[in-house]
């Protein structure tokens, strides 16, 4: 009995593992949707593997998410799955961890150097189909369309969003009025679509790339009572923008998706590459789908936070 006793806890010790998740704090819709999805993978991992113990840490920034990233690990974790704030300044960190041996893996916003330098796998959205779909929705629609363009933040991804729309746009009559940085918060669209109210005095179609940014753009074209504006195109496939899709609300006909879920993604390959020796390193690329009347229901999610 001692001797299988003692087999037993050597076995158990040989699948004891640890994973640390750091990520955003929920700052907006998109981010707390990551934090719900974050916490409840990693209650199903815990189950599903006995001995393993997930670790998620949220950040408001950089500096304490590399805080976050150094306190994970001194733990002694055996795989790190990171979102970034903002990914360029955390890269030190990163690679801090990676080069003791940690299995990295790293979630939609992608340093400048996205190599196997920086991380063994890379789960994220398509940012440049993101940007595409839309680009391409506005064009079949409305193709001569004056559009305002509000940014998330200056980030890498941001950037590819923007690259997607122009590619999807370049050689046709739609016009780009202006771009600015709404910093993916409704709050800050809000005061940029004030500013685009008061300086065109005629507007056609709104590109926000995220959905929490769309609140804040209706509430300005609302409070403006401006009635050029014919619709506008978010991002991300929250619930509330895609209820509106579902009900045929003109000013919101369709969506991009872009999941917050793709945290939980990420943290299931780590697991497996930690237990199932499957090959997860590389890339891992979700579909940017264009959600219309006809198929919103299947992404409807009335439970979720985001």
């Amino acid at each position: 009995m001692t001797a299988l006793a003692g087999l037993s806890a050597n076995v158990f010790a040989a699948d004891a593992k640890t994973i640390g998740v750091s990520i955003p704090a929920a700052d907006h819709g998109w981010t707390s949707g990551v934090v719900y999805h974050a916490q409840r993978v990693a209650d199903l991992l815990m189950k599903e593997h006995e001995g393993l113990k997930v670790i998620v840490k949220t950040s408001p920034d950089p500096a304490s998410q590399a805080n976050a990233v150094q306190d994970l690990e001194t733990q002694g974790i055996d795989a790190l799955v990171i979102l970034p704030t903002d990914p360029d300044p955390l890269v030190n960190a990163i690679k801090e961890v990676k080069g003791k041996g940690t299995f990295v893996s790293i979630v939609d916003r992608a340093p400048s150097v996205n190599d196997n330098s920086v991380r063994d796998l890379y789960v994220a959205g398509n940012n440049p189909a993101l940007g595409e779909v839309a680009g391409q929705y506005i064009k079949d629609t409305s193709p001569e369309a004056k559009v305002v363009v509000i940014r998330g933040l200056p980030i890498p991804i941001d950037q590819q969003r923007q690259d997607g729309f122009d590619k999807a746009i370049a050689g046709s009559k739609v016009q780009v009025l202006d771009r600015q940085f709404g910093n993916w918060n409704r709050d800050d669209a809000f005061r940029v679509m004030q500013d685009f109210l008061t300086k065109y005095p005629a507007i056609d179609v709104v590109w926000c790339q995220d959905d929490d940014m769309a609140v804040g753009v209706l509430q300005a074209i609302e409070q403006a009572k401006r009635t050029d504006i014919k619709y506008v195109v978010g991002g991300a496939g929250s619930k509330d923008m895609i209820k509106k899709v579902m009900d045929g609300d003109k000013m919101i006909p369709v969506d991009v998706l872009y999941p917050p879920s793709m945290v939980g993604t990420a943290m299931e390959l780590t697991a497996a590459a930690l237990y199932d020796q499957i090959p997860a390193h590389g890339t891992y690329t979700l579909d940017a789908t264009l959600v219309t009347k006809d198929n919103a229901k299947n992404y409807y999610f009335p439970d979720s936070p985001f």
